[in-house]
C-alpha cells in the first residue's frame, strides 16, 4: 500500500476583501475574500511553514527527497527546496528539488513520489496576484500544502493511492514570461472548449484503469485556474455534481499549483475511513487520481484543520497596502539607508541557526544562548555546548518596542523581547500582529519569514507571531 501518510495546509494570516478592490477602481472584485501572503512571505517561506506542521504529524519519518512545485519560484537558477530542507534540519543526504513553472508542476511532483519506493515530502505553494482590477488579482489567493507520500512499511497511510490517468494537449491558456509581474489569460469560451474533452478522455481512463464506477465515488475534488472549465469538470467527468467538494473559492481564492491539495486536505480532515476521493486537476491537461481513506485515518488529527485556518483569517487589509506589498505600489520607504544582503559564507557557516533555528545549551549550567555562543553566560564554561532546536517552543513577550523609523514594507516594525519557555531569551520582530494589540505577557510562537530582499537575495529568518488558540 502507498499513499498518504501525513498532509498539511497554510493559509496566511490576512485576508482581502474583494469588494476592496471595485471600492477603489470602480471595477473588478467581487463577493468573498481572498488568502494573502504577507509581506515577509512568498512561496518558499510558506513551504517551510506548511512542512513543519506536516512534520508534527509525521511520526518521526525522515523523507528520503523533498521535491518542491511552484509556479511562482522566489529564486531562478537556484534551487529554492534547499531552504525548506535546511529550515527542517535534515540530514544532507535527503535530496531537495525544485519542480517548477506551471500548476501542473505539483503533479510532477506527486507522481514521482506516488510511483517510487522511499518516503517522500512534496510541497506544494503559490503567491498568486493578476493585474490590478482583473479576474486573476480578485479570483486568486496564496497557500501552501504538503504531503508525506510513501507506504505502510514506512507508517500507517491514511490515504491509499489507487491510481489515475492524465490527457495531454498543447493550447494557451495561461502564460507568463519570466520577469512578468502576473499571467495573461486566453479568452474563457476557448479554455472551456480545450480542457472539457481531456477531462472526459482522463477520467474514462482512470476509472477504468482502477476498476472504479463512477457510483463508487464519495467525495470529488474538482481544481483548475480556468474557472468556466472547472465548473463544469464534474459533469464532463461523468461524477455526480453534489459530491463536489468546496473548493474555498470566497474564501481563500484560487491558490493555483497547492489548490487541488488544499481542497483534498479539506476533504481529509472530515474523511471517515473507506471513503474514495476523486481528484480532477486542470493544468496545461488533465490528471485524475484516486484516495481511499484507510482505517488510519480515523485515528489522524491534523495539526491545523483548513476550515480553523480560515475562520482565523484577518479580512482588515486595506487594498493599498496589497498593492504595495504585491509591488504594484512604490510608496516612500522610512528615509534610512537601504538594507545590506546577507552575504554567502556567514549564512553558510551558521545555517543551522539561520534556517533551522537551532540555539545551543551549556551542558554544565543547562543555559539557552540564541544566538549559539561558545562561552555560557552562566558559569563561562567554554565549549562546552549541545544544539537544542527552538523553533517550536513557545514564548511569551516580556517587553516590547515600536519602530516607526526602520527599514519595512510594512512599517511600524514591532520589536519584541521574548522569553522561551524552558529557558532562553531573543529579541525579533513580531509579525501578523497590530501595534495596537501587542501587550507584555502575549504568547507567542516562531515563523520562517523573508526580513528582507537586497541585490536580488532572500534574507530568511525567524520572526515571532502570536501564538495560535
Amino acid at each position: 500500500m502507498r499513499g498518504i501518510i501525513a498532509y498539511g495546509a497554510y493559509l496566511p494570516y490576512f485576508r482581502l476583501q474583494k469588494s476592496a478592490i471595485s471600492k477603489a477602481l470602480g471595477t473588478g472584485g467581487g463577493r468573498g475574500t481572498r488568502s494573502v501572503a504577507s509581506y515577509d512571505e512568498d512561496a518558499t517561506s510558506m513551504a517551510v511553514e506548511v512542512s513543519r506542521t506536516l512534520m508534527r504529524n509525521a511520526g518521526g519519518i525522515v523523507p528520503s527527497s523533498i521535491y518542491f512545485a511552484t509556479a511562482t519560484p522566489p529564486y531562478m537558477d537556484k534551487t529554492n527546496a534547499t531552504v525548506i530542507h535546511a529550515a527542517l534540519d535534515l540530514p544532507s543526504y535527503v535530496f531537495a528539488g525544485d519542480v517548477a513553472g506551471s500548476a501542473r508542476s505539483v503533479n510532477v511532483a506527486l507522481r514521482s513520489a506516488l510511483e517510487g519506493s522511499r518516503p517522500t515530502l512534496v510541497v506544494a505553494s503559490d503567491v498568486r496576484t493578476g493585474r490590478p482590477g482583473s479576474a486573476d488579482e480578485a479570483g486568486t489567493g496564496d497557500a501552501a500544502v504538503a504531503w508525506l507520500i510513501g507506504s505502510d512499511s514506512d507508517g500507517p497511510v491514511i490515504a491509499e493511492w489507487l491510481g489515475g490517468a492524465s490527457s495531454t494537449a498543447e493550447f494557451l491558456d495561461r502564460w507568463r514570461q519570466p520577469g512578468w509581474d502576473y499571467s495573461r489569460v486566453w479568452e474563457e469560451r476557448f479554455g472551456e472548449h480545450a480542457y472539457l474533452p481531456l477531462v472526459t478522455e482522463a477520467a474514462t481512463a482512470a476509472f477504468k484503469e482502477c476498476q472504479l464506477e463512477p457510483s463508487d465515488i464519495d467525495a470529488v475534488v474538482v481544481a483548475g485556474l480556468h474557472t468556466r472549465a472547472v465548473k463544469a469538470a464534474a459533469k464532463a467527468a461523468g461524477v455526480d455534481g453534489t459530491k463536489v467538494a468546496d473548493d474555498l473559492f470566497d474564501v481563500v481564492g484560487n491558490t493555483g499549483t497547492p489548490h487541488a491539495g488544499l481542497v483534498l486536505a479539506s476533504v481529509l480532515d472530515k474523511a471517515e475511513p473507506g471513503q474514495t476521493i476523486m481528484v480532477i486537476h486542470l493544468a496545461d491537461g488533465v490528471d485524475v487520481g484516486f484516495y481511499r481513506t484507510t482505517d488510519a485515518i480515523a485515528g489522524y488529527t491534523p495539526v491545523k484543520p483548513v476550515a480553523a485556518q480560515v475562520a482565523a483569517g484577518n479580512d482588515s487589509l486595506d487594498y493599498n497596502t496589497f498593492l504595495t506589498w504585491r509591488g504594484f505600489l512604490d510608496r516612500e520607504p522610512p528615509r534610512r539607508p537601504d538594507p545590506d544582503s546577507p552575504a554567502a559564507p556567514p549564512s553558510f557557516r551558521g545555517d543551522r541557526w539561520k534556517y533551522a533555528f537551532v540555539g545551543s545549551k551549556d551542558r554544565s549550567s543547562g543555559a539557552i544562548h540564541l544566538p549559539p555562543q561558545r562561552v555560557s553566560v552562566k558559569g563561562g564554561a567554554v565549549d562546552d555546548m549541545e544544539p537544542v532546536p527552538m523553533a517550536d517552543v513557545p514564548a511569551t513577550v516580556i517587553t516590547f518596542t515600536i519602530d516607526r523609523l526602520a527599514y519595512s514594507l510594512s512599517p511600524p516594525v514591532i520589536a519584541v523581547v521574548i522569553d522561551f519557555d524552558g529557558g532562553g531569551r531573543f529579541q525579533c520582530q513580531l509579525t501578523d500582529a497590530s501595534p495596537e494589540s501587542v501587550k507584555i505577557g502575549d504568547r507567542v510562537q516562531m515563523t520562517f519569514r523573508r526580513l528582507l530582499t537586497a541585490n536580488g537575495i532572500h534574507n530568511y529568518f525567524w520572526k515571532a507571531r502570536p501564538a495560535e488558540s
